[in-house]
């Protein structure tokens, strides 16, 4: 592993103790400024800074996990965009679950062609029922707004916060006319987009 691009390391389903410990293998860590400040070796990205890694910019895009104002509760938290030369413009959301940041991140990056988003509504009740990452509903606007970008859904399993499956993502994805965008990996499986 060259590098690990994290959304934020406040909370386990994000960043284990088994993650952090991996870190200190990693040559690269990018996070948040406030990331950098609690764990050595990060290198906090603010909102719209890029990085260069190889042939590849970096850029740390913003973030909401949860409603507006959330930040005090929920940490502050990044996506990311990875551009290359003559290679496809990959959108990772983080912990976003607002279809507003999506929409200001297409208006300023431009097209996106994969866009690799944190889905599963979590919810730990701390807002009713406002999501802290995109519900199946909002993972549709958030498409909407991509264009015709590939929509990879993950971090959506194996954590009981999570209040909507992927079944129901791929359902409503299909409801609204969108399921041939959408690409679902399999748990330990590789797949190409």
């Amino acid at each position: 592993m060259d590098v690990v691009l994290l959304s934020h390391d406040q909370h386990d389903d994000n960043l284990d103790h088994s993650g952090r410990e991996f870190l200190s293998t990693v040559p690269t860590v990018l996070s948040t400024p406030d990331a950098a400040d609690r764990i050595e070796g990060v290198r906090g990205l603010a909102n719209w800074e890029t990085v260069t890694l190889g042939d590849v910019r970096v850029t740390a895009v913003p973030a909401l996990h949860g409603p507006e104002g959330c930040e005090s509760q929920t940490g502050v938290v990044t996506g990311f965009v990875l551009q290359a030369e003559g290679l496809p413009t990959v959108y990772v959301s983080g912990d976003n679950a607002s279809v507003e940041v999506v929409e200001q991140i297409v208006a300023r990056i431009g097209r996106i062609d994969i866009a690799i988003l944190f889905t599963g509504a979590a919810n730990v009740g701390r807002f009713g029922d406002i999501d802290l990452t995109l519900n199946a509903r909002t993972a549709v606007q958030a498409a909407e707004a991509l264009g015709d970008a590939v929509i990879v859904p993950v971090h959506a399993e194996g954590w009981a916060h999570f209040s909507e499956t992927l079944e129901r993502l791929e359902r409503i994805f299909g409801y609204a006319g969108r399921g041939a965008q959408l690409r679902i990996p399999k748990l330990g499986e590789t797949f190409a987009v």
